[in-house]
């Protein structure tokens, strides 16, 4: 399995989907559409997304860090 990093491809709003995808092995589209989905239902469903957002390291900082 993959680590969990924002690629820096396949992004459209800022990579957390495309990288839970990659993480475990589905496609994207797949990803936004179950997590449009779960936009119906109630919870915070926006704070986690824009945490993991935050969270997530880049390709490129994971990538440098794990170069040490």
């Amino acid at each position: 399995m993959n680590g969990l990093y924002r690629p820096r491809d396949g992004r459209m709003i800022g990579g957390v989907c495309a990288a839970l995808a990659r993480r475990f092995g589905m496609s994207a589209g797949a990803v936004r559409l179950l997590a449009l989905l779960s936009c119906l239902l109630p919870g915070p469903q926006f704070v986690v997304y824009l945490v993991l957002w935050v969270m997530l390291p880049s390709e490129d900082r994971h990538h440098a860090r794990a170069s040490y």
